[in-house]
This record gives C-alpha cells, structure tokens and sequence, in this order.
C-alpha cells in the first residue's frame, strides 16, 4: 500500500510539474534586443521630458479653452517629472522584463506621440468645433 501511495505521488508531481518546463524560451537576440529598446525608450524619455511642459500646455488649452491657460503649465510640469522619473526607471531596470515583457511603462510612449488625439476635459466624447463650423 505505502508503495503505491509513493507511486501515486512521484506522478502526481512529474504530471504538475512538467507543463512549467513546457513553455517554449524566448531567443536570446529578441531577449537582448528588447532589452536595448527599453533602454533607448528610458534614455529618451529623461532627454525629452521637457517637451511635456509645451505639449501639455497647448493640449489642455486646445481641449478646454481658457482654463487651459493655467492648467496645462502645471499640467506640464507634472507630465514633465513624471516622464523624467519613469525614463530614469526603465534605463536604470532595463534588465528586468517587468511590466510584461519589456514594454512601456508610460503611454504614450515617447513624447512625440500623443499630440492628435482630442482629450476632452469633462469626460464627453464630442470634439470641439472647428473654426466655420459652429452651429
């Protein structure tokens, strides 16, 4: 009996454990090539988190007017230490595949993308008229 309690046992652990051993390796080159891309993303974030204050600045006053005068700088300022100190983390952790598998850790990405899309202010999802087209 205590014979085939050990049996029963030794398969139930090989049966569990070998779908762990089953998943497939990533390729070194794509390892060492995200890797690179985190860096270069982290590095490039902490250069032009500076960009933010402008960027900001003319979002908020183009999605909300008049208001955005005062909002978008201190909106800017904050987008500005934010990008800065998550460019800092994935250039100093770019060796650790977190979050996921080595992507972005803000978005948008970098600070070039994200100038088009309209963000409205209140949470509707209408855009602004254009000039000649009020009514």
């Amino acid at each position: 009996m205590r014979r085939w309690m050990m049996i029963f046992v030794a398969i139930s652990l090989l049966g569990g454990v070998s779908p762990a051993f089953a998943e497939q390796e990533k390729k070194p080159e794509a390892v060492v090539e995200r890797m690179t891309v985190k860096f270069v993303r982290g590095v490039t974030n902490m250069a032009t988190a500076i960009v933010e204050l402008p960027k900001q600045s003319y979002l908020t006053v183009r999605d909300m007017g008049g208001p955005g005068y005062v909002v978008g700088p201190l909106k800017g300022v904050g987008m500005t230490v934010y990008r800065a100190f998550i460019g800092a983390a994935e250039t100093v952790f770019f060796l650790v595949p977190q979050p996921g598998y080595y992507d972005p850790m803000i978005d948008p990405e970098y600070v070039w993308q994200g100038w088009e899309e309209y963000r409205p202010a209140n949470g509707t999802q209408t855009e602004p008229a254009k000039p000649g087209q009020e009514g």
